[in-house]
């Protein structure tokens, strides 16, 4: 399974930052279980069953803030902006920040963090005693449709509206979007998310929005799951956009439901 292409051929040659000491044990506050079930994958991988399993899996309510990983980077400087190598993050990595350690505007602390790269996220979700969502796992809870909009609105109505729009300067906080029937914010409408396997599906971008690349689709008149996919090949492990954030996932420690609203 290709991770992340050329660069983690490269990390024997480079000290990969590890992070300190993680987070104590309270790491399930935030995050619900999922109890997972059957999934039909957007597109079907040869000698792949019609249908997967989801095995029950934690996942964060919410986005991750820049303030969140401000602590992060507060903890484990090597993360910083001015120190992480560029194999890991490219030049745009935390760019919408004024420093190291400092957010320079206080109208994003509580909005998704973006401009981090998978190496960023990956290393933020160890230092929590988690991890990134696989692909399979976020498409499945982003599955679910909205619970706290008006009756009768679609879930791909509110994502083609997004995509209309540019990214804001300023990216609207966390839960400004909707809420899903698992109980979590912003899968939809808010930021792109990267995913632990993010580039598993390697068909060529282009044939995305041809006839030949649809054939393997599970619903070939969804125009935003292509979009999604799409951008998921597009993207490399260093890399950092401004409306690229992510949220952390968790394989379940035992069977209780621990979730904080």
């Amino acid at each position: 399974m290709k991770i992340a292409g050329l660069y983690l051929m490269l990390l024997p040659l480079f000290a990969v930052p590890q992070g300190g000491a993680r987070v104590p044990s309270t790491r399930t506050a935030g995050m619900l279980k999922i109890a997972g079930g059957k999934f039909r994958p957007f597109l079907q991988a040869a000698g792949q069953p019609y249908k997967v399993n989801i095995a029950p899996f934690y996942l964060d309510i919410h986005a991750v803030t820049n303030d969140d990983f401000l602590t992060f980077v507060k903890a484990n400087p090597e993360w910083a902006k001015s120190k992480i190598p560029r194999v890991y993050a490219d030049n745009n990595y935390l760019s919408q920040w004024a420093g190291d350690t400092e957010l320079g505007n206080e109208g994003i602390r509580n909005s998704p963090v973006t401009n981090v790269s998978w190496f960023a996220a990956n290393a933020y979700c160890k230092w929590k005693g988690k991890r990134l969502p696989t692909l399979a796992e976020w498409e499945y809870a982003a599955s679910a449709p909205p619970a706290n909009m008006k009756r009768g609105i679609k879930l791909t109505t509110i994502i083609l509206g997004w995509y209309d729009h540019p990214t804001p300067r300023v990216l609207p906080s966390i839960g400004s979007t909707y809420k899903n029937e698992l109980g979590i914010y912003d899968m939809h409408g808010l930021i792109w998310e990267w995913v632990g396997d993010f580039n598993s599906v390697i068909t060529g971008s282009n044939s995305f929005f041809c006839a030949g690349g649809s054939l393997g689709a599970a619903n070939k008149e969804d125009y935003a799951a292509f979009m999604r996919y799409a951008f998921r090949e597009s993207l490399r492990a260093s890399y950092t956009v401004g409306s690229l954030g992510f949220r952390c996932a968790m394989d379940p420690p035992d069977n209780k439901i621990i979730a904080s609203h």
